[in-house]
């Protein structure tokens, strides 16, 4: 069917491009690619081919349709649905959490992007690679032995997280990622963004201080997210 000649197609025209990987696992060490590294380019490549893509949820599994805009044909990709429990967070944003990341692995799949084997790095190797930890500096230290929250500001847009927690503080950098990604996907304008930044500068303060290089990468979201409403 003419579908599977366009997708290959797709696929090809994707390969050739020169893609960047944002996202950093710091426990395995390696790089791998995020729902914003790839599809801008997949939008436009679907348009230029002649595909459109329909993506939707069930408490089970996710889907991907795929459809010939020409002809109504279509190819259909899945993914069994998975959970997320993160700290700080209430439940819909634990949903957009999950739904995010079955995009990207549902993209992933279809397009037949490459991704890093994350099994290589965990398993079956004598010589595993050692955990990356944070720098934890002073000010960071004071917080931990509060023992609080971290919270900004109170009302729209507030982000909440449970303490820095002593050692490898991998998992509490990104739950502040993932609620502040989730939040910059519901902004309405520029004008928002800067919003999320003033509201929650002390929680960004305190990523910065324990992993500047992490912040500095986070903060890229941010900065795409205002260039795209500057460009409407």
């Amino acid at each position: 069917m003419k579908i599977y000649a366009k997708l290959i197609k797709a696929r090809n025209m994707l390969r050739k491009l020169e893609l960047k990987k944002s996202g950093h696992n710091k426990f395995a060490g390696y790089q791998y690619f995020e729902l914003g590294d790839f599809l801008p380019y997949v939008e436009s490549i679907f348009e230029h081919v002649g595909l459109c893509d329909i993506i939707s949820f069930t408490e089970e599994i996710a889907t991907m349709t795929i459809y010939d805009v020409e002809d109504g044909s279509s190819v259909v990709f899945t993914s069994p649905m998975g959970s997320a429990q993160l700290k700080g967070c209430h439940m819909v944003q634990n949903i957009g959490a999950v739904e995010t990341y079955q995009r990207r692995y549902l993209y992933v799949c279809a397009l037949a992007i490459s991704e890093h084997d994350a099994l290589d790095s965990t398993t079956g190797n004598s010589d595993p690679v050692a955990p990356v930890k944070p720098t934890v500096l002073p000010k960071v230290k004071e917080i931990q032995e509060s023992n609080k929250p971290i919270e900004g500001d109170r009302g729209e847009f507030q982000i909440k997280v449970s303490p820095v927690p002593e050692g490898d503080a991998t998992e509490w950098l990104n739950m502040v990622k993932t609620a502040s990604h989730l939040l910059l996907d519901v902004c309405a304008s520029d004008a928002d963004v800067m919003t999320i930044f003033k509201k929650n500068k002390v929680l960004f303060d305190t990523v910065k201080a324990t992993d500047p290089s992490f912040f500095k990468e986070m903060m890229g979201k941010f900065t795409q997210t205002k260039s795209n409403f500057a460009k409407e």
